[in-house]
């Protein structure tokens, strides 16, 4: 059994009985977050693309806890440069790690490093992690699109985290489309309410949802799986 847990906008931490993973460790400057970076302790640090909204506290977490950084080919590589152990892959591929298995999937946005977005870091991501026999689906900043049907039919997920934040990733209804498409078991809204301009009532994409189960974590919160 996995522990899966909440920090608000896109941050996701995994724990299972031996191993412990962070993805896009928005930390700092997130005032949703319920956590410090010093609290992080995880060995792997996954990041979807190089927006500081999602590689937040990564390069110091990854330092600080000798971890890995698991990211596409120009976001691992400018890591390394500051450091980091990494391991790069691409989109479509897969690698089986200690933890579990990692297949790295496409995600419709942007990336750029640096407060104004300027240093290349390949193209946005998302992931579908395999841990304890269960598949977690974390497609990062994204908007809708149709190969999400296919990642639903090729895979059985278990539990899917969506934006629903509009402005830079889906909306709500885009969302509830998402849901039709990936037909995960479980699924968590995610990325809304951090500013302003992603404000959104999650109960109304839970009204919204048929045929998975909703569940609203708050930061902080965590799910079994």
């Amino acid at each position: 059994m996995s522990k899966v847990t909440f920090y608000g906008h896109s941050c996701v931490g995994i724990e299972s009985q031996a191993h412990k993973l962070i993805i896009d460790p928005f930390i700092t400057g997130n005032e949703l977050s319920p956590i410090k970076p010093d609290d992080v302790e995880a060995k792997f640090i996954l990041i979807t693309h190089g927006h500081g909204d999602h590689v937040g506290d990564g390069v110091a977490i990854a330092k600080k806890n000798n971890a890995t950084v698991i990211a596409n080919f120009e976001l691992a590589n400018l890591c390394a440069g500051e450091g980091c152990n990494i391991h790069p892959m691409h989109i479509g591929g897969a690698h089986n790690f200690d933890f579990g298995r990692v297949k790295m999937t496409m995600a419709l946005h942007g990336g750029g490093y640096g407060e104004d977005a300027s240093r290349y870091t390949g193209p946005a991501t998302g992931f579908l992690i395999t841990i304890d026999g269960k598949t977690i689906y974390h497609p990062g900043d994204t908007g809708l699109f149709l190969d999400m049907k296919l990642i639903g039919e090729m895979n059985q997920i278990d539990l899917a985290f969506l934006p629903i934040g509009d402005n830079f990733t889906m909306g709500i209804d885009d969302a509830v489309k998402a849901v039709e498409f990936l037909s995960p078991s479980i699924v968590v809204p995610m990325h809304y309410d951090t500013f302003p301009v992603i404000a959104q009532d999650p109960t109304e994409f839970a009204s919204k949802v048929s045929g998975a189960k909703v569940v609203i974590l708050k930061p902080g919160d965590s799910i079994d799986l």
